[in-house]
């Protein structure tokens, strides 16, 4: 199961909207084949996992995620297991996709074939953590992203930020952006950086056959600008679709995707319609990198699934801006976090935390 868990985090730079699933088949001890999910419309990973080896009679499956039994864009993966002879399967995570939802386990015990079910299931439910919660909830998940001062400053008062972190957290950032369906930032970030939200291949860092594949599928980009204000030049326009989502009408040109949603009470784009936006343009992880007050909203609003602060060993005082805008009177109201992993990177510390409660959806 280690191998499969390993080969599906191959796909996980271009599977999406599909999960990066991985597939290891094996007999009397020795890897037959293996295989993981390519791009949308192409081989799953039980597909390429046979197709590499000439037949799979008594062979044992390790699959990351329970094999597809519905004909979409592929054919079921459960009828070629099924056909191919394996013996046994061993299944990491239930698909809680109600198409499939243990109907291809089901099938693969009708056939004949024992299977296990729950081997590596926390590390695949980490792994696949995106898509699960798009099956389980209708929208995937939505990680914040702040590089930050140990005072919790992410800019100068002047706006200057480049740079606050060291190369090895940069380097990180551009890994977490190309494992990301989207990357999602707001007008005031458009307006102060010019940013392009862009992967630079020189600073990612994988190996080449990975760097080519993210390469190869960036994420999507779109920009949270309620009252229309991004200019026709701002260069996060530039090369691929961008969505720009908005409350007005805009007069920006058809090559740019404009998608006009509610407003909430204060004019701003309404959260709730913004995700469920999400949930039908199948986004399965969703990188937000944005300026303190959108980055506020979302935590406040309960919206954020975990948050990824890349916190560097500087101190840039009061007058610099803060990670988020969040205006609380009361100790009471504060946002309690849990920190699932604290990590050196050179001089800098990564820390991965999860709000203790976030909105119910």
């Amino acid at each position: 199961m280690d191998c499969a868990i390993e080969a599906g985090r191959q796909a996980r730079y271009w599977s999406a909207p599909n999960p990066p699933v991985g597939c290891v088949l094996v007999r009397d001890g020795q890897i037959l084949g293996s295989g993981y999910t390519q791009p949308d419309g192409d081989a799953h990973a039980e597909i390429m996992a046979l197709r590499a080896i000439e037949r799979a009679n008594s062979a044992t499956a390790y699959v990351t995620l329970e094999p597809c039994s519905h004909e979409g864009r592929t054919g079921p993966c459960v009828s070629a297991l099924i056909e191919a002879g394996i013996s046994r399967a061993v299944i990491a995570v239930e698909d809680p996709n109600p198409e499939v939802s243990g109907r291809g386990i089901a099938a693969l015990r009708e056939a004949g074939i024992q299977v296990d079910v729950g081997i590596g299931a926390e590390q695949v439910a980490e792994d696949l953590a995106g898509f699960l919660l798009r099956m389980r909830r209708g929208h995937g998940r939505i990680t914040l992203k702040i590089a930050a001062s140990l005072d919790g400053r992410t800019a100068m008062a002047s706006g200057e930020s480049q740079w606050i972190t060291g190369e090895l957290a940069r380097q990180d950032v551009q890994r977490l952006r190309a494992e990301s369906d989207l990357i999602v930032t707001g007008i005031g970030t458009v307006l102060a950086d010019d940013c392009r939200l862009t992967l630079r291949g020189e600073a990612l860092p994988l190996d080449t056959e990975a760097k080519a594949r993210a390469l190869a599928y960036p994420p999507a980009r779109m920009v949270l600008d309620s009252q229309a204000r991004i200019p026709s030049d701002a260069r996060v326009l530039q090369g691929a679709t961008t969505t720009v989502v908005t409350t007005q009408p805009s007069s920006l040109s058809d090559r740019v995707r404009v998608c006009r949603l509610p407003a909430d009470e204060a004019g701003r784009v309404d959260f709730a319609a913004w995700i469920s936006l999400l949930g039908e343009e199948r986004y399965n992880e969703i990188l937000v990198e944005a300026g303190p007050t959108l980055s506020g909203a979302l935590v406040q609003a309960g919206w954020v699934d975990r948050l990824i602060i890349y916190q560097a060993p500087t101190l840039l005082g009061d007058g610099a801006r803060g990670m988020t805008g969040l205006m609380l009177d009361q100790l009471s109201d504060a946002i309690s976090l849990h920190f699932k992993e604290v990590t050196r990177l050179g001089p800098d510390l990564r820390i991965i935390a999860t709000p203790t409660s976030r909105r119910a959806v």
